[in-house]
């Protein structure tokens, strides 16, 4: 008899499924799956709302000259299995102003990724952005039966690092030259979500997605929904309801 210490505990798993082509709808977003017609002139313009071009930083593309290169990357890039993209709907705008996608998808083992998420200025430190990558969770686990879920970003890139710590993700280790993105080395820090953990944070989130948090915009640089609500609260800027400060985690 094989023993569990050494080789591992039986697991009662299959296969979890692949992302589909349905929509994942939340109070204050919507992602839809990305299509090229649909969605491609909201989310220029609204990336051209950072005019410093940040948000594409970290990422292996971008930025775009043009609305008809960011279109063609679209069509090259964002139409696959994997990475399989959303594009993410803000209600209170209504407008499309941010991406993201899953990716390293394995079925076989149950384990997804979230990444090339990219937010526009009016989709950062909203209610609306944290709800997306809530409904992404959600769905990695509880729809498409997932038993691990993955974020990876840049080790230089200090709020995606912050944001997945305050999202629920636990932080595994760093992966030395991961990648050369743009001629530059990239070392990715690796963080995690695994599916035992989900019921804990679903409460989280949904009382940090109540109404009166989500009814505040703020804007004080930081990535992060707690910290954004603290400030919110100290400065009393747009205040709807009493309300306790607090990260997801």
């Amino acid at each position: 008899m094989l023993d569990s210490f050494m080789f591992g505990n039986k697991v009662n798993f299959k296969k979890a499924k692949i992302p589909s082509k349905k929509n994942l709808v939340g109070k204050y977003a919507v992602l839809e799956p990305i299509k090229i017609n649909k969605h491609s002139k909201d989310l220029y313009i609204n990336f051209l709302k950072d005019n410093k071009n940040r948000i594409w930083n970290y990422l292996p593309y971008g930025p775009f000259k043009s609305y008809g290169s960011f279109k063609k990357w679209l069509r090259s890039f964002c139409l696959g299995k994997d990475p399989f993209f959303y594009a993410i709907y803000a209600k209170r705008h209504g407008e499309y102003c941010g991406m993201a996608s899953y990716l390293r998808i394995t079925p076989d083992h149950g384990t997804i990724e979230v990444g090339h998420i990219n937010y526009s200025p009016i989709l950062q430190n909203t209610a609306e952005g944290t709800e997306a990558m809530y409904l992404m969770m959600k769905n990695a686990f509880e729809a498409l039966g997932n038993r691990r879920y993955e974020w990876k970003c840049n080790n230089l890139n200090t709020a995606s690092k912050n944001a997945a710590k305050r999202l629920g993700f636990k932080f595994e280790g760093v992966f030395r030259q991961m990648f050369v993105f743009k001629e530059r080395n990239r070392n990715s820090s690796g963080f995690s979500i695994i599916d035992k953990e989900l019921k804990k944070l679903k409460k989280k989130y949904l009382r940090f997605l109540k109404p009166a948090h989500a009814n505040i915009e703020y804007s004080n640089g930081d990535t992060t929904a707690g910290e954004a609500i603290r400030y919110a609260v100290k400065k009393q800027r747009n205040p709807v309801a009493p309300i306790t400060p607090m990260k997801i985690i």
